[in-house]
Order: C-alpha cells, then structure tokens, then sequence
C-alpha cells in the first residue's frame, strides 16, 4: 500500500498544493461534532489533534481538535465549531490537505495518485519471457510490411524506447485494499473480425510488479504475471510508440 505523509506548512495558503481528504456529512451529537466521508488512505494521520485541512481555494482553515473512528466512520470535533448549529452548517464541505514534498516522497517510496496517472507503462527489461514475446510479434508484424514503411518506422523511433515494450498509459488509480493502476493498454485485444473486445487493463501498485517509476521521463515499468496483460506478445502493434 502506498502511504499519504504531510509536507511542511506553506506561508500562502491559496499557494497550496492540495488534496482531497474528506467531505463533511452529518453533525454527531450537541457538541460540534461531525461525521465525514473520508478519502485518505492515511485517515489517522490526516485527523489526527491539531492537523489542519482547507477547503479547496484554501481560504477557510478548520484545525482538528478531536477524532474517533466509530463503525468503519470517522467523527472530526474541529475547533470553534462547539454545538450542533455550527456542525450541521459544515454539512457538505469537501475538505482538502496539503501534499508532500514531491522529492521526499519519491525517497519514501510513496506516490500520489495524480502523479501516476499519464505515465507511460513499459515492460521491465526484467521481464524476459513477455520482453521476447513481445518482440517476436513486432518482428512478424514488421515483416509483413513493405520495405519503405519499415524504413520509415525505424526513423521515427531510434530515439525512443523500443516499441514492443511499450503497453500503454496509466489513465485512472482505482483505490481500494489495494491501489490498482488502469492502463489504457497501446495494443487493444481484438477478435477475429478485428473488433476490439479490451483495451484496458488493471495492474496491482505493488513493488514487484511495478519496479521502477520515473517522474522525469514520465514513465513506469511493470513486470506482470502471466495472464495480467491480454494475450502479452500476441497484440497488434502500434503504429506509434506514445
């Protein structure tokens, strides 16, 4: 699991960078209380006495004062906020923390979600059997055009990242027990008539199956399991490497 940790205040709050960590539900009780939907994976450290979370234009500041976790909720007593009056006119707002210090976390091993999504996805080098599957079915493909359309081929990619190990691009981080990474996969599953029937795929965020991830170059491995990656090495190969 990945972990959400907290960056250093900043003097500007409309400066922040922030994210979502929860929305305010219903007031619990006469004194201020209230129940929030929560979306941190880190609701302990998030809620914890004396933390701070904004709304989203960072102009409003609401400081924990307490919290609970009652039946699978969390329950949040903020300060200034002392009856019920006060706690139901908090019903509805979303409520924001700052992010981390991008450098710090990639040194923790921890990432956020925004950040992976976009990332190009490639075969792990490590990978040997789909590595070579895959270049086998780029080799058949290639054989199969004409000579001046391989040529142009080899033209356009001789800077980049061989084709065959390109996968996709991470378009969405589903949350759950576990982070999964949907990729929008560069070689979609077709049947025979030629209809695509997948062109997507969910990849566990786990350190063995994702080993390697480069913010600079905007991209990430994976090292899948047989059966992860749709019919792996037997795909069409695309007509440009994204």
């Amino acid at each position: 699991m990945q972990q959400m940790q907290a960056a250093n205040p900043s003097s500007d709050p409309q400066q922040l960078d922030l994210l979502r960590v929860a929305r305010v539900g219903r007031a619990q009780g006469l004194k201020g209380e209230v129940t929030v939907q929560s979306f941190t994976d880190e609701p302990e450290y998030r809620y914890e006495p004396g933390s701070e979370l904004y709304t989203k234009d960072g102009s409003q500041v609401f400081v924990v004062e307490a919290s609970r976790s009652f039946k699978q909720r969390w329950i949040l007593k903020f300060e200034g906020i002392d009856d019920r009056n006060a706690a139901e006119a908090l019903n509805g707002t979303v409520l924001y923390g700052e992010a981390d210090d991008l450098d710090a976390m990639i040194e923790e091993d921890v990432w956020y979600a925004k950040d992976l999504v976009g990332l190009e996805v490639r075969l792990d080098e490590q990978c040997e059997m789909a590595f070579e599957a895959a270049k086998a079915a780029e080799t058949a493909e290639t054989a199969e055009t004409t000579g001046e359309a391989a040529a142009e081929t080899t033209v356009e990619t001789a800077d980049s990242v061989d084709n065959s190990r390109i996968v996709g691009k991470v378009v969405d981080v589903l949350d759950g027990p576990q982070w999964l990474l949907k990729v929008r996969l560069t070689r979609p599953v077709r049947d025979d008539d030629g209809v695509v029937i997948q062109n997507s795929a969910l990849v566990p965020f786990v350190e063995q199956i994702v080993p390697v991830i480069d913010l600079d170059e905007q991209y990430l491995t994976i090292d899948p399991p047989g059966g992860l990656i749709p019919q792996l090495g037997q795909m069409d190969i695309s007509e440009e490497s994204n």
